[in-house]
């Protein structure tokens, strides 16, 4: 029995080390460097009642900004230590809030998991909302207060708080200029008429190569209808095999020769009935770096509105 409790302990060691590994590169925490990043932070809100100011100067490419934003406590002594972190130097930028949790009166080293909602603020105007935890484009460099409702749970069980944490971030990345865009030469379309919409991809940097998917997809409940006679299109196939159902309000396009100074020319045409349809768009694209497995992005096309 003490040799299998030793192996327990050994393997329980070793899950702990690997989970800490897959967090660590998912996150890609890059520290950073003396001058690249400022954050200061102060806890409010009801459930909050400490605070803290870190700060970091600027690092050159991503990195992720973490500032503690506050401590939620529950009528047992129960108590959860939170940050704010926000990633700058890409793209997009992610927003999570990790806690610590403890228990009075056990010595249990507690797992965290955090749910809930945030809103980032610059100026006191909101730029961006979303879940926790969430990505949005990034906004670029500014002071940003960030506000978050948050549920954190423990794993074992034995904290379960809810409580509002703030922070203000200061990020100082310059916001990265999009090396892929989307244009269509329509914004408007009109409950029962069919509308001829050309969409242009355009590929501006050298980076890269001149592959990418294209996507629209429409509103299923109106009965919209998109269709293409375009060779690199299809409407996604839907169902287990052997079905040959596609959706017929979303198209799926497949570029191989986006070259700058050469963007792809997408002709649609959208059907709408007697109800009102959005069209939105998007584009992934490689970026390559060797043999790494994520490369490349996503950006968010033109949305074609109904009136």
């Amino acid at each position: 029995m003490a040799a299998r409790r030793r192996t327990l302990r050994i393997l329980t060691g070793a899950a702990a080390v690997c989970a800490a590994l897959v967090s660590t590169a998912w996150s890609r925490p890059v520290p950073p460097p003396a001058d690249d990043v400022r954050a200061e932070s102060a806890a409010a809100g009801a459930p909050v009642n400490e605070s803290a100011t870190t700060g970091a100067p600027a690092a050159e490419g991503p990195a992720t900004l973490c500032a503690p934003a506050g401590v939620l406590r529950g009528p047992g002594g129960e108590r959860a230590v939170v940050q704010l972190c926000a990633g700058s130097g890409t793209p997009m930028t992610a927003l999570s809030a990790p806690a610590s949790c403890r228990r009075p009166g056990t010595s249990v080293r507690y797992a965290c998991l955090t749910s809930g909602s945030w809103t980032a603020r610059r100026d006191g105007v909101t730029v961006a909302s979303g879940t926790l935890p969430g990505s949005q484009p990034y906004p670029g460099p500014g002071t940003y207060e960030v506000t978050a409702s948050v549920h954190v749970r423990s794993t074992p069980s034995g904290v379960d708080l809810r409580g509002t944490v703030r922070a203000t971030l200061t990020l100082t990345a310059p916001k990265q200029h999009s090396t892929h865009r989307v244009e269509v030469d329509r914004h408007t379309l009109r409950p029962g008429t069919t509308t001829a919409l050309t969409y242009r991809v355009y590929r501006d940097s050298e980076q890269g190569d001149g592959s990418a998917r294209f996507g629209l997809i429409g509103e299923e409940r109106t009965g919209v209808r998109i269709s293409t006679s375009d060779a690199r299109c299809v409407n996604p196939l839907v169902g287990r095999a052997p079905s040959r159902d596609r959706l017929g309000f979303s198209v799926d396009c497949a570029l191989t020769d986006l070259q700058p100074g050469r963007p792809a020319t997408v002709r649609v045409t959208v059907r709408l009935a007697s109800a009102c349809s959005t069209v939105v768009s998007k584009l992934g694209y490689w970026m390559p770096r060797g043999q790494a497995l994520y490369t490349g992005g996503m950006v968010e096309g033109p949305t074609v509105g109904c009136t």
